[in-house]
């Protein structure tokens, strides 16, 4: 297989890490150029975003990574890594009424804050919470902003099923446990599937089994354009003179391409070709300009 670029929607299967996911990519399409958009817990399924080729270099530019989760929440137990795939710390056969925990649950839309995990890829002065954690050790960390735009529940008794949609660095399991400690009552996640990552939905994945029986030119025929990652964006098709300007780091001045775009704006840059870099606005003696701060076209 020639080296090729792209973006791909893996379901991830459970008992798996991100980077186990990554791996098999590489052997796939064979390339190491592989990256990935939001690490998945080895016990999550679903939406794994990954980058191959050129497209790898993206992940740092992404601008919008909301995200779409199905979640168990299991009441009257809480467990040292916030899921069940931990030691059990606290028990309770005192369990809200329904009516309680759905309003409780209903009451965590909107804009709030979170103390990550310590049982996450998170890290702190360059180690991940999760190793750290496994040692023992536990670290301050800040809370940090998120909103939650929906959140949806059904079940009863100890067990419910969530449906969230959220903004990027929201936690799942610290979700649950936050829910449980609202109601005075152990809770803990119990599953977890990703439905959505930024604009790529789990309709448009493939698994990894079935990526295995593909030919090489079926697989590469699937990859999405490195530009879909950017599609909110807007676009700005240059002449072929500002293109040559444009690509060799030059900038490139908003009023001699009739653009107005605000200070720190990033674009999508175009020529004849379609779509070749990332440009960003920045202020210059001379005014405001374009410049190209990544290609992924050669």
């Amino acid at each position: 297989m020639n080296e090729c670029s792209g973006v791909l929607i893996v379901d991830k299967p459970a008992g798996m890490t991100s980077h186990d996911a990554v791996n098999i990519m590489r052997k796939l399409y064979n390339t190491k150029k592989v990256g990935h958009t939001g690490t998945l817990d080895p016990m999550a399924t679903g939406v794994l975003v990954i980058l191959i080729g050129r497209a790898a270099k993206a992940a740092e530019y992404l601008v919008s990574d909301e995200k779409k989760y199905e979640a168990g929440l299991l009441l009257g137990k809480k467990y040292d890594t916030g899921d069940i795939t931990g030691n059990l710390t606290e028990e309770s056969s005192d369990i809200p009424e329904k009516e309680k925990v759905l309003s409780c649950i209903g009451s965590f839309k909107g804009k709030g804050q979170q103390i990550p995990p310590m049982y996450s890829a998170l890290k702190v002065d360059g180690q991940k919470l999760v190793n750290l954690a496994r040692k023992g050790i536990e670290v301050e960390r800040k809370p940090r902003d998120i909103e939650i735009y929906s959140i949806d529940a059904a079940g009863d008794g100890k067990e419910y099923k969530l449906k969230v949609h959220c903004s990027k660095g929201t936690y799942m399991r610290t979700l649950c446990e936050d829910i449980g400690e609202k109601l005075s009552c152990p809770s803990t996640m119990s599953s977890l599937r990703r439905t959505a990552s930024g604009g790529f939905d789990i309709k448009n994945s493939y698994t990894i089994d079935a990526l295995r029986e593909m030919d090489d030119e079926t697989k590469e025929k699937i990859l999405l354009p490195t530009e879909s990652l950017f599609e909110e964006l807007p676009i700005v098709k240059l002449p072929d003179f500002f293109v040559r300007l444009s690509r060799s780091g030059q900038q490139v001045y908003q009023k001699k391409i009739g653009c107005k775009y605000e200070l720190g704006r990033r674009v999508r840059l175009y020529d004849n070709n379609g779509f070749y870099g990332l440009g960003e606005v920045s202020d210059y003696p001379e005014g405001s300009a374009i410049k190209t701060i990544k290609q992924f076209v050669l």
